[in-house]
């Protein structure tokens, strides 16, 4: 039989260890010593003090006192994020260039006016949501105040400050979902209009451009608006700051994706019902329920992931400095550790941008012109291309700047590694996805056969060779094959 060992920070604690070895295999008498034990420190946590602490409790340390061997030179950490900054805004460029590239692309004027009117209808949408958050953060801002004024015993003036960066935080969300939406609207027609047209790396290439610009506005506009924060914000009022900029961000959030969400299904079945009252097609431009549709699309597959994006970049960089500040007890460390974290934010924003004209002169060179290529290759190649260049250079500046941080060394490489870990299964995800959803996936193959076999469309349309076809009968395989001439739908789309 085992020796049975309790070790407690009570007096009776010898005691309690002798009577367990000498009964070994008396579990009651074992019982009947834990019993008084058990309740003196039961008796002990009811009086002990209550300590309460949160975020805006955190004390995050002077950057300006930190330095930076780079080069040879000497920066301190406050001027290294106000330059990295800059750099940031320089993508934000990007990013607003990209839109510009997209909307000068030509499109048939009757495109452009069906694009005008599903972003009109997204615009009310959005406006009418804007109202419904200024309601409800009427609501949670009153509970915020009195949390603060009336429990916490903070001035008004925090209180003010959270209620501030609370609606700089939800404003943050709106504008990137507004963005989103901007930009799609641009690129839903000219994409469609480059595919009538029979030009299949435009069809791709549009998307591509298009999600790049909107990716890199949501990281940029993230980044620049925590650096603020961490930057010009005074050191005692910082961690308010945060908190307030989380609370706001993770509201606007989770008010667009649930009712985007929403909304989208609605139209949706609003549109099918359509169809089979008026016996028109679901997307036949007779249906009145098209354009609900399609702005519900927008405001389910665009305007709540953008929005649902910024927030999870936001919240996730808030909770990286309450970690570091919480768990680190140097404020040396500290310091170092947050120029770090937001040096890596800086890197990979960059490097994904690069990586995107890289894949595009890449792919332009192979599939400008070709009228048969895999469409799944730029987009799978943009991601590799983006991931390897990350990993690259996440333990290049690891290394540059937290090199010494330990005596041994070695904490660098190991941080680089976990970040690369991240960057490594971001991009394992979508290979492992396209097992089952790649028009070359097996599972896919299945399901085409079997629709093939037991439905009457089969003989009318060859879904096995065609992943997408386009309006007017022009066909485009699921190797991006562009075969049927244009009929007679009496349009001159070329034009």
């Amino acid at each position: 039989m085992k020796r049975v060992v309790v070790a407690l920070p009570v007096d009776r604690a010898g005691n309690f260890v002798l009577s367990a070895l000498k009964h070994q295999g008396s579990m009651g008498m074992i019982w009947k010593s834990l019993k008084p034990i058990l309740g003196s420190i039961a008796i002990l946590l009811l009086l002990g003090t209550v300590v309460h602490a949160g975020e805006a409790d955190l004390a995050i340390p002077d950057l300006s006192a930190t330095k930076f061997k780079i080069f040879g030179g000497t920066i301190d950490g406050w001027h290294l994020l106000l330059y990295g900054a800059f750099v940031i805004t320089g993508t934000l460029g990007i990013s607003l260039y990209l839109r510009s590239e997209i909307h000068k692309l030509p499109a048939h004027q009757s495109m452009l006016n069906v694009a005008e009117i599903i972003y009109q209808t997204c615009k009310t949408y959005l406006l009418q949501q804007g109202k419904f958050l200024l309601m409800l953060f009427a609501i949670i801002g009153s509970a915020m105040t009195y949390y603060f004024m009336g429990l916490a015993e903070q001035t008004f003036q925090t209180a003010l400050l959270v209620l501030f960066f609370s609606v700089v935080g939800m404003g943050g969300s709106y504008a990137v979902a507004w963005y989103g939406i901007r930009v799609n609207t641009y690129a839903n027609c000219r994409t469609a209009f480059a595919s009538l047209r029979g030009k299949p790396w435009d069809v791709v290439n549009i998307p591509l451009r298009s999600g790049m610009s909107v990716g890199l506005f949501l990281i940029s506009l993230e980044l620049v608006m925590m650096v603020i924060i961490l930057l010009f914000v005074d050191r005692t009022v910082v961690g308010y700051c945060f908190l307030g900029f989380a609370i706001g961000e993770s509201l606007g959030a989770s008010v667009l994706r649930i009712a985007g969400g929403i909304f989208t299904k609605i139209a949706d079945i609003g549109s099918d019902l359509m169809k089979i009252v008026f016996n028109v097609k679901e997307d036949d431009p007779r249906n009145p329920g098209v354009i609900a549709d399609c702005t519900g699309d927008n405001a389910g597959d665009s305007v709540g992931p953008t929005a649902d994006g910024f927030e999870t970049y936001g919240v996730t960089g808030v909770a990286l400095i309450s970690f570091i500040t919480l768990a680190v007890p140097s404020v040396e460390i500290q310091a170092k550790l947050i120029v770090w974290i937001f040096a890596m934010r800086f890197l990979m924003d960059f490097m994904s941008g690069a990586s995107y004209f890289i894949n595009q002169a890449i792919s332009e060179k192979k599939y400008k012109g070709l009228t048969e290529f895999d469409f799944e290759e730029p987009l799978s190649r943009l991601i590799w291309i983006a991931s390897i260049l990350c990993i690259a250079t996440s333990f290049g500046m690891s290394k540059l700047l937290i090199g010494d941080l330990d005596t041994a060394g070695n904490l660098w490489w190991q941080l680089a590694s976990i970040i690369s870990l991240g960057t490594l299964a971001a991009v394992l995800i979508p290979e492992f996805t396209k097992v089952f959803t790649s028009s070359h996936s097996k599972h896919v193959h299945e399901i085409v056969i079997a629709s093939r076999e037991g439905g009457h469309r089969s003989r009318s349309s060859p879904v096995s060779s065609r992943a997408t076809s386009a309006p007017s009968g022009k066909g485009c395989s699921s190797r991006g094959s562009w075969r049927e001439p244009i009929g007679s739908a009496g349009w001159d789309w070329a034009k």
